[in-house]
C-alpha cells in the first residue's frame, strides 16, 4: 500500500530516491525519501500505532559558546508569520489533544517533535510547527527575552542597577550550577576540541552576552533550511497527506542551498592527555573530603558505522552494567567513591562515539589508585573476556527492548535515530536490530576473542584518551560572580547615553508586551466534530487467586507478559514508614533463595525485562481526601520465561537474605550509590546518612519487619497483561505464585483508625473486590508558604493548587491548563522552557 501511495504522490516535485524497507523487528515499514528541489531528507515509519509523531531536525553546529542554537530554539517558538501570537506552543495546550509537544537542542542538532492520536490535530500542529521553524518572526524583543539583555533590576526604575537577564542565560546558569552537568560539558569539550564539540551548544553564561540579534537571524537563515532538514513521521496516518502538507506549507517556498554544516572527524591524538577542572563544593556531601571526580574517556569510531557502534554499545554495557560487570567489581565494591560518574558509559550523541569510565565522590588521595584500577581492569578484560551468561543476558535485554510496546514509541524512535541520521548515517539500518545481533553472534563464533580484541584496540592501545579530574574550589561561586560582574561592567562601560535610554525604553516595551493578553485566535483549534465521541473500551477480567484480587487484561503484547502488584501500607507502623523508600530500592538487589546478589542480578537480566519495587500513592477517583498508600511491584518477561519470573518473586517474598556479611556490604554500597544522586541528599535519614553508619545492623533489622507487613498477600492485589493466547498460562502462574507465598499471609490490624472500605475496583463490572483507602476527614486546605534554604545558587519555585478529583466534569479542563512542567536535561540536551 505504501509503495502504491508513493508512486502516485507528486507532492515532492519528483523524488530523487525512494526506499521502502520492512523492519519486522519493530513491526514497521520504513519509507525513505529525498526532495529533489531542496535536498530535504524524509523518513516515514508506518506502524499500527495511533499515537502519530512528527519531528523535524536541523544540523546545528555552532563554532562559539554564545548558545545561538539554543536561543534560536526558544525564539522560533515566540510566534511566526501565520501564527504571530507569542508562545504558540503553550497556547496550543488547550486547543489540541497532543500527547507530546516540545523542542530540544543537542550538541549538533535541534529537534522539534510532537505527537497526537487525532488526525485533525496532527494537521493543526504540523502547520504550527512548520511555520514556527521555517517562518518565525524572530522579533528583537523576543531575542532579548529568550536569549539575553541588559535591563534595570527594576525595569520601571532607571536608577536601579543594570544586570543581565534572559531565559536561556539564566537556564544555563542553572545547568552549570550542577557539578555533574559541568563535568560532562568539560569532558566533551576537551575530548573533541577541534570543531563544534569544543563549544557549549546550549550557551556558556559568560559567552551568551556576546550574541547579537543579527547573528541569531543569520544562523536561522543558514541552518533552518530544508536543505539542512530531516523530517520524520511515524504512526498509522497516511504518508501522502503528510507529504502534501509539508510541500505546500514549507518546501515549495525554498530552493536548494549548500548548508555547509557537516562535522569533520576529530583528528586522532598521538598520545593521551590529562586535564583538570574545578567546581563548587557540595555542602550536602556525606563526606566533605570525598568530592573529587576522575574519569578516563576514550574516543571510539564513527557512529554512522552502525554495526561497530552497536558492538561498542554492547561492550560498554558488559564492562559497567550491574554487579557482575568488571568495572563494578573493581571500582564500586571497594567503596573508593560514592558511585560511577554520571558521564560513565557509551556516548553515541557525537559524530564519533566515546566511552567513559570513572568515579565521583572520591578522595583526592585516591587519584592514582583509580587510574591504576582502570588500567588493570582493562588488562584483565583483554586477558579473560566475559562469561557467556553475561553476554546472553545482554542480548536477552535487547530482545526485550524490541518487543516492549510503549505509548511513546515514536518519540523514542525519533531520538534513537537522530544522531546517526544527523551525520548522514542510514537510519533504517540502525533499526535492523536482529541483523546486528545475528552478525554479532557470528563474529563471536568465528573469533572467541572478538570482544577482547575490541577492548585491546579501543581501550588498551588507544592514544586518544583523556583523563579528566574535577575537585571543589571554595571560591568557585565567588569567582563565577566576579567574572559575570566583570563582563557586565565591560558592557556598561561601552554604553552611551543613548544606549542607556534605549535599554530603559526596551525594558518598558518588553514589560508591556509580557503584560498584554495575547490574541490566540490565529491558532488552529479542534472542534467537537473532530473528536471521536466514543472512547475505546479496554475490557478487563477481575477474579481472585488464593483470596488475592487479580485483574487480567488481554492485549497484543508482542510476546511479553507484564505483572504488577500493589501492596498497601495500612498495617505498617509509623516508625517504619520512613524506611519504605530504602526498602524498595534494595529489596530486589540483596539476593534471595539460593542466589547471592550477583547471581540474582544475572538471573533477573536473563529471565525478565527488569523487576522493580517503588513507593506508590494512588488518589481516589471521586474524593480528593481519600487515597491508597503502598508499594508497587512491577516486572515483565518474555512468554517463555513466565515460570522463572514468578519464581524470582516467590524467592523475594519467601527467602530474602538480610543478615549475611556480604549482604551488609552490598546494602551499604547501594545506600552510597543512592546518596550520590541529588534526591538522596535531601531525604532525612536518607541512604547517604545510613551508608555512613558504622553498624548497619539496626537498619537491617527494620527491613524484615517492613517485609512482613508489605509482602503480605492479605494486603495485595495483582494485575497481568498478556496476549489472549497466553493469558491462561499467565493466570496459572499468578495462582501458583500466590499459593507459594501463602505462608506470609497474616491479617494485621490497621495502625490508623481512618482506613475505610470503599467502592469496588471496577464499579462497572459490579465486582465485590474493594480497596482499603485512607481517609483524611479533618484535613482543611489552607494557604501555606514554605521556604527551604539550600546551599545552591539556583532558586526553585512551585505552587500546588487544590482542584477537583478525576471523575469531576472539570478535571479534563484543569489537566489541560497545566501551569508549567518540570523539564530535565540529559547528556547536553536542552529542552524548550516556558517563558
Amino acid at each position: 500500500d505504501i509503495v502504491r501511495i508513493w508512486n502516485k504522490t507528486k507532492t515532492l516535485r519528483g523524488p530523487s530516491k525512494k526506499l521502502v524497507t520492512a523492519v519486522p523487528d519493530l513491526f514497521l515499514t520504513s519509507v525513505k525519501l529525498s526532495h529533489d528541489a531542496t535536498g530535504a531528507q524524509y523518513l516515514h515509519a508506518a506502524r499500527d500505532d495511533s499515537n502519530n509523531l512528527f519531528s523535524v531536525q536541523f544540523r546545528t553546529t555552532p563554532m562559539d559558546s554564545t548558545g545561538v542554537p539554543h536561543i534560536l530554539e526558544h525564539t522560533v517558538l515566540c510566534g511566526s508569520q501565520r501564527f504571530p501570537c507569542r508562545d504558540p506552543f503553550f497556547k496550543m495546550l488547550n486547543r489540541s489533544l497532543s500527547t507530546f509537544m516540545n523542542a530540544f537542542t543537542a550538541s549538533d542538532y535541534t529537534m522539534y517533535p510532537f505527537s497526537t492520536q487525532n488526525a485533525k490535530d496532527f494537521q493543526n500542529l504540523l502547520s504550527v510547527y512548520l511555520d514556527a521553524v521555517f517562518f518565525p518572526c524572530l522579533r528583537e524583543l523576543d531575542f532579548c527575552q529568550e536569549g539575553w539583555r541588559l535591563e534595570h533590576e527594576t525595569p520601571t526604575d532607571p536608577s536601579s542597577r543594570l544586570m543581565f537577564k534572559g531565559v536561556v542565560f539564566n537556564e544555563m546558569k542553572g545547568v552549570f550550577s550542577d557539578n555533574e552537568s559541568l563535568y560532562a560539558q568539560h569532558l566533551q569539550n576537551k575530548l573533541l576540541p577541534d570543531h563544534t564539540y569544543a563549544v557549549v551548544s546550549g550557551g556558556a553564561p559568560l559567552d551568551i552576552p556576546d550574541l547579537t540579534w543579527e547573528q541569531l537571524k543569520h544562523f536561522h537563515a543558514t541552518h533552518y533550511h530544508p536543505s539542512n532538514a530531516r523530517f520524520f513521521t511515524y504512526g498509522d496516518l497516511p504518508l501522502e497527506q503528510h507529504l502534501q502538507q509539508i510541500e505546500e506549507e514549507a518546501l515549495s517556498k525554498f530552493e536548494r542551498t549548500e548548508p555547509n554544516t557537516a562535522v569533520p572527524p576529530q583528528a586522532h591524538w598521538d598520545k593521551p592527555r590529562v586535564d583538570h577542572v574545578t567546581c563548587r563544593p557540595d555542602a550536602l556531601a556525606p563526606d566533605p573530603m570525598k568530592q573529587n571526580t576522575l574519569c578516563m574517556s576514550y574516543l571510539l569510531g564513527d557512529i554512522t558505522d552502525t554495526f561497530e557502534a552497536f558492538t561498542l554499545s554492547l561492550l560498554s554495557s558488559l564492562m559497567i552494567s550491574g554487579p557482575n560487570s568488571p568495572f563494578y567489581k573493581a571500582l564500586i565494591e571497594p567503596e573508593i567513591g560514592s558511585d560511577f560518574s554520571s558521564s560513565v558509559g557509551f556516548d553515541g550523541s557525537t559524530r564519533q562515539a566515546s566511552f567513559t569510565i570513572g568515579l565521583q565522590g572520591m578522595a583526592e588521595d585516591n587519584t592514582e589508585t583509580v587510574k591504576h584500577i582502570i588500567a588493570q581492569t582493562i588488562d584483565d578484560i583483554v586477558a579473560t573476556g566475559f562469561e557467556e551468561e553475561q553476554i546472553e543476558a545482554l542480548l536477552h535485554k535487547i530482545e526485550i527492548q524490541m518487543k516492549h510496546q510503549s505509548t511513546s514509541f515514536g518519540l523514542a524512535l525519533a531520538s534513537y535515530i537522530a544522531s546517526c541520521w544527523n551525520h548522514d548515517g542510514d537510519p533504517v539500518q540502525l533499526l535492523k536490530i536482529s541483523e546486528n545481533v545475528s552478525r554479532f553472534r557470528q563474529c563471536l563464533k568465528e573469533n572467541p576473542r572478538y570482544l577482547q580484541d575490541k577492548v585491546q584496540h579501543y581501550f588498551k592501545d588507544n592514544t586518544h584518551r583523556l583523563t579528566l579530574t574535577m575537585s571543589p574550589d571554595e571560591r568557585f561561586l565567588e569567582k563565577q560572580a566576579e567574572a559575570e560582574e566583570q563582563k557586565l561592567q565591560q558592557k556598561i562601560q561601552n554604553l552611551s547615553d543613548a544606549d542607556h535610554k534605549d535599554i530603559y525604553e526596551k525594558g518598558l516595551q518588553l514589560l508591556a508586551v509580557q503584560s498584554t493578553t495575547q490574541d490566540a485566535s490565529c491558532l488552529p483549534a479542534l472542534k467537537v466534530s473532530d473528536i471521536e465521541p466514543i472512547i475505546p473500551y479496554t475490557p478487563v477480567q477481575l477474579g481472585t487467586a488464593g483470596g488475592v484480587p487479580v485483574q487480567c487484561c488481554e492485549q497484543p503484547t508482542n510476546g511479553m507478559v507484564y505483572f504488577r502488584a500493589m501492596c498497601n501500607l495500612n498495617s505498617l507502623p509509623e516508625d517504619l514508614k520512613i524506611y519504605v523508600p530504602l526498602f524498595c530500592s534494595v529489596i530486589t538487589k540483596l539476593g534471595c533463595g539460593e542466589l547471592d546478589y550477583r547471581q540474582q542480578a544475572q538471573r533477573i537480566e536473563l529471565k525478565t525485562g527488569g523487576m522493580s519495587v517503588s513507593p506508590q500513592i494512588i488518589p481516589d477517583t471521586d474524593q480528593l481526601d481519600l487515597y491508597e498508600q503502598g508499594i508497587m511491584l512491577s516486572s515483565s518477561c518474555l512468554e517463555r520465561n513466565l515460570p522463572d519470573m514468578f519464581q524470582l518473586w516467590s524467592d523475594i517474598f519467601n527467602r530474602l537474605v538480610f543478615f549475611q556479611e556480604t549482604e551488609k556490604e552490598i546494602f551499604k554500597s547501594l545506600c552510597k550509590s543512592a546518596s550520590a544522586r541529588p534526591a538522596g541528599d535531601l531525604q532525612r535519614d536518607g541512604p547517604g546518612e545510613i551508608a555512613e553508619l558504622t553498624d548497619l545492623t539496626s537498619v537491617l533489622r527494620k527491613l524484615p519487619r517492613i517485609k512482613r507487613h508489605l509482602l503480605n498477600p492479605e494486603n495485595m492485589r495483582c494485575a497481568v497483561n498478556a496476549t489472549p493466547q497466553k493469558m491462561s498460562d499467565a493466570a496459572g502462574e499468578v495462582e501458583r505464585f500466590i499459593a507459594n507465598i501463602a505462608a506470609n499471609r497474616k491479617e494485621r490490624k490497621p495502625v490508623r483508625p481512618t482506613i475505610v472500605e470503599v467502592r469496588p475496583l471496577d464499579p462497572q463490572a459490579g465486582s465485590s473486590v474493594s480497596r482499603k483507602l485512607i481517609s483524611e476527614p479533618h484535613f482543611k486546605p489552607c494557604q501555606m508558604k514554605t521556604y527551604f534554604q539550600l546551599p545552591f545558587n539556583v532558586n526553585f519555585v512551585s505552587e500546588c493548587v487544590r482542584t477537583v478529583p478525576f471523575s469531576h466534569a472539570d478535571y479534563a479542563r484543569y489537566s489541560k491548563h497545566t501551569l508549567g512542567k518540570q523539564l530535565g536535561t540529559s547528556r547536553k540536551v536542552y529542552p524548550a522552557g516556558h517563558r
